[in-house]
């Protein structure tokens, strides 16, 4: 996964928008939105400025194995089949989705 790609995961972990993001790292919006939309990567005069306004270190973020796709810590677990179709499901909500579902699994308990 791309530089670009782990900090639009975490934007989105965070509920931040690119506005914001822009807003508190001084980068600006059209900057941002090409990393997106050219699959590039920031400049390494920016790392810094991004970790510490995402709340990661520059290790976390350049890593490879640290963030997946999905902004979940790389890690193993055992799950069965039908684990595994839950956890997929829920991976691919929206996050006001994700919320819902928390409740209702509240609700069900």
């Amino acid at each position: 996964m791309m530089i670009s790609e782990r900090i639009f995961v975490l934007l989105d972990r965070k509920g931040m928008t690119q506005k914001e993001f822009s807003k508190q790292t001084g980068i600006s919006q059209s900057t941002i939105s090409e990393w997106k939309r050219k699959n590039t990567n920031p400049s390494a005069d920016k790392i810094l400025k991004i970790c510490e306004v995402l709340h990661v270190t520059p290790y976390e973020l350049l890593a490879e194995s640290t963030v997946d796709k999905d902004g979940d810590m790389d890690y193993v677990i055992a799950l069965n089949e039908k684990e595994e179709v839950v956890l997929e499901k829920f991976r691919n909500l929206d996050s006001r989705q994700k919320e819902r579902l928390l409740g209702y699994m509240d609700a069900l308990q």
